[in-house]
């Protein structure tokens, strides 16, 4: 009976969250399949990628991670039903997601010399260079596309964004075919075909992601009547002082997977590309866990607008408990499939490659084993970060993600990573360390703040 209150909310949550869940699943799809296609040229290739995308992680960290601002305002407003108040999230979440955009495009052009200076591979870096462009750029559209979706999400309508994010990837899947490997009298570019596909992708999502909100009823009213250069900078300030948190949130968790792999570059191209192999098919089953997280930031923001207190405090308990059960089977998945789940990633019958393909896969199937342990960290640190969100605390979970990553689990990742040491596996065991404190640390918060406001509001 007492599971039952928490259990009772889990069709509901699944709902809200499962076209989340698709969407991101989408956006990690794209970086799926250029990973499959570009693994077909070489394990140095697939380093490139590894390498390239590196950068670009830490500029979307900080840009979704900014954007996350505008749902959790936009529900509160919902719920309360002040839509002045969320039309107004709206418009001056997409302002400073648009300058964050290019803000980042241009970052990453200033940033990509430090290839050079990092030890890796140069064989690596001179592939990476050209693809590094091209992804910068598709970073303009994505941050456009963030803050149409945070708002959508807000206002609990989460399919929009999962329609987008499936055309983005008929897309990509399309052009990656005929660019990557010249199909169909298209030039054969390699990986600067991927980036191609990715570039027009994102542009892809923009388009159908506005057309759908300008056209559908719940959403209408809020984007075709915008004043878009009258500014309210209590608005502004609202956003920046919860968004900056979350960026740096992300970016502290995203910068310590990024640091894996700059690290395993520095053990050669082989253990990288292992670690990029178990990086992507990690971040399919984060994703599952990101919409959950996604679904607990609107529904505990809802509750907060109604200031129903217990209400908010079990909805967030009945939606940790389902990432963790969801957690709990793709460890099983993870554990079982360590050895076979790597071997889409590299074609089996390339002669020349061979040697460094058994490699890589000997490498990735020990991280896969890794990668199932931490699937309940994971699971609990990301949906309590979006609970927390959804309460608009992001001051003292910024605190904690620093030192989880940072202060534990680098310094572990850089200590048993060295060669001589664990390599690969000392990487990840460090990532392992990492997400077991901030699951533990954010969800001692979550409980800490709910039973305070539930008492503040019996007095």
């Amino acid at each position: 009976m007492m599971l039952s209150k928490y259990t009772i909310e889990f069709r509901y949550n699944l709902k809200l969250a499962t076209p989340v869940i698709l969407g991101m699943l989408g956006h990690t799809f794209v970086g799926l399949i250029d990973n499959i296609m570009v693994g077909q040229l070489g394990t140095a290739q697939l380093a490139a990628v590894s390498l390239g995308n590196s950068f670009i992680f830490i500029a979307i960290a900080l840009g979704i991670g900014f954007s996350t601002a505008i749902t959790p305002i936009v529900a509160e407003a919902d719920a309360a039903e002040q839509t002045a108040q969320g039309c107004s999230a709206f418009k001056h979440g997409m302002w400073l997601c648009t300058i964050l955009g290019a803000g980042l495009t241009l970052m990453i052009f200033i940033a990509k010399p430090l290839m050079y200076a990092m030890k890796q591979p140069i064989e690596v870096v001179e592939l990476a260079m050209p693809y590094l462009n091209l992804v910068a750029l598709s970073l303009f559209p994505l941050m456009i596309f963030q803050g149409l979706k945070q708002f959508s999400d807000g206002l609990s309508v989460t399919k929009y964004p999962m329609y987008a994010t499936l055309l983005g990837n008929v897309v990509n899947v399309v052009l990656n075919y005929v660019l990557i490997f010249g199909k169909l009298g298209f030039p054969e570019l390699g990986i600067i075909g991927a980036a191609y596909g990715t570039f027009f992708s994102r542009l892809a999502m923009v388009g159908l992601l506005w057309y759908l909100l300008l056209n559908k009823s719940k959403t209408k009213h809020y984007v075709s009547r915008v004043k878009w250069l009258l500014f309210d900078s209590s608005m502004l300030k609202k956003i920046i002082n919860l968004g900056t948190p979350s960026a740096l949130q992300m970016l502290f968790e995203v910068a310590v997977f990024t640091a894996a792999i700059w690290l395993s570059g520095t053990l050669g191209k082989n253990p990288q590309a292992a670690n990029q192999i178990a990086l992507n098919l990690s971040s399919m089953t984060f994703m599952v866990a990101m919409g959950l997280s996604v679904a607990a930031m609107i529904r505990v923001g809802n509750q907060k607008g109604l200031l129903r207190y217990g209400e908010l405090r079990r909805i967030g308990f009945s939606i940790f408990l389902l990432g963790l059960l969801l957690a709990f089977c793709f460890a099983i998945l993870f554990f079982v499939g360590h050895k076979t789940l790597p071997l889409i990633y590299l074609d089996q019958n390339d002669i020349m490659n061979l040697n460094d393909n058994k490699e890589v896969l000997k490498i990735a199937s020990k991280l896969m084993l890794v990668a199932a342990v931490f699937q309940l960290s994971d699971s609990l640190q990301v949906v309590a970060l979006g609970a927390l969100r959804g309460l608009q605390d992001v001051k003292i979970p910024t605190v904690i993600t620093f030192i989880s990553y940072w202060v534990i689990g680098f310094p572990i990742s850089f200590y048993l990573g060295q060669s001589y040491r664990l390599g690969s596996m000392g990487i990840w065991i460090g990532l392992l360390s990492g997400l077991t404190a901030a699951a533990l640390l954010l969800f001692i918060r979550f409980n800490y703040l709910t039973k305070r406001l539930i008492l503040q509001s019996n007095k």
